[in-house]
């Protein structure tokens, strides 16, 4: 029997919006794109819940996520590591 390589999951990179639940937090992730017409760079946010299982994240620290499998409703990302804390 062929063992079956599953593909990488997706890894972002995000800043720490709310840290107040348990064992959840909320990230904004920004990034820029080019608008169709004018061709100038426009910053867009999207925010994502992901899990925190040790409460280690907190409001204004950048960190890195990763996809997985689906924790709640809302929760489809998970916390990898936290890698700048907030000044």
């Amino acid at each position: 029997m062929e063992t079956v390589e599953r593909k990488s999951r997706k890894e972002r990179v995000g800043l720490v919006t709310s840290a107040k639940m348990d064992k959840s937090i909320v990230i904004s992730i920004e990034r820029q794109v080019s608008h169709p017409i004018y061709g100038k760079f426009i910053k867009k946010t999207s925010k994502i819940m992901a899990h925190d299982e040790e409460n280690t994240a907190a409001q204004g620290d950048t960190v890195l996520v990763m996809e997985t499998k689906p924790y709640s409703k809302n929760k489809r990302w998970r916390l990898v590591k936290v890698i700048e804390r907030a000044k």
